[in-house]
């Protein structure tokens, strides 16, 4: 038989051992993120995803790698979503500050797709302390600090074309997020409790006012001892 015959046939493993490894991330995710690291079994996973252990290990060395690579791909699909919420609300800015509070609220209110992700964050903070350093790195270098590096690059922007006044960009991302989407965040417990729009909405606009009162044009002289 022709070889180039013969090739479909030899991708096809390699597709199905990418769809195996696709369905135990998956099944991973829902698990880690209902019972947390510690207390996750990779049976449970297994028969969540419908695959023996051995297949599991196959694929990863240890509960903990394919935790990483859980966190490392949930992280990076939301950090891709924020990613789009930058340029979709701060990418022309028609009204400074009603644009930063329709991007801040987007911000606080992610779609239910990352129902899972935000639970597996919860889990994160609550068994910090019991999981190894690279993880928490590996997941902050995924999710957090990218999103914030986009946010900073933004706000640069904006400050160089005179709408806002900046001397560090970064700093100014985490006061963003600190006075205009945290205490959406830690009031909900990262999406656990349910927060009503109204109260989402008063957070975020107070916050994203008490921002431009910082950093709007007029704010240097409020920043200047």
């Amino acid at each position: 038989m022709p070889a180039a015959q013969q090739e479909p046939a030899a991708g096809r493993p390699r597709r199905g051992m990418a769809e195996k490894r696709q369905a135990i991330t998956r099944a991973a995710r829902t698990v880690f993120a209902r019972d947390g690291f510690s207390r996750a079994s990779v049976d449970a996973i297994a028969a969540e995803a419908g695959v023996s252990k051995r297949t599991i290990y196959n694929h990863f060395q240890d509960k903990e790698e394919l935790f990483r690579s859980v966190v490392i791909e949930s992280a990076g699909s939301v950090t891709t979503w924020h990613r789009m919420m930058v340029e979709r609300h701060l990418g022309k800015i028609t009204d400074l500050e009603r644009d930063l509070t329709s991007f801040a609220f987007d911000w606080a209110s992610p779609p239910p797709e990352f129902a899972d992700h935000f639970a597996l964050v919860r889990q994160i903070h609550a068994e910090a302390s019991h999981l190894e350093p690279a993880v928490i790195e590996a997941w902050q270098e995924a999710g957090p600090r990218p999103a914030f590096r986009q946010l900073a690059h933004r706000l640069g922007e904006l400050a160089e074309e005179g709408l806002l006044d900046i001397d560090d960009a970064g700093v100014a991302a985490r006061h963003f997020a600190l006075l205009a989407v945290s205490d959406v965040s830690q009031g909900s417990f990262f999406g656990a409790v349910k927060m009503p729009e109204t109260e989402i909405d008063a957070i975020v606009s107070g916050g994203v006012h008490a921002f431009l009162r910082l950093y709007g044009p007029a704010g240097a002289a409020r920043r200047t001892p």
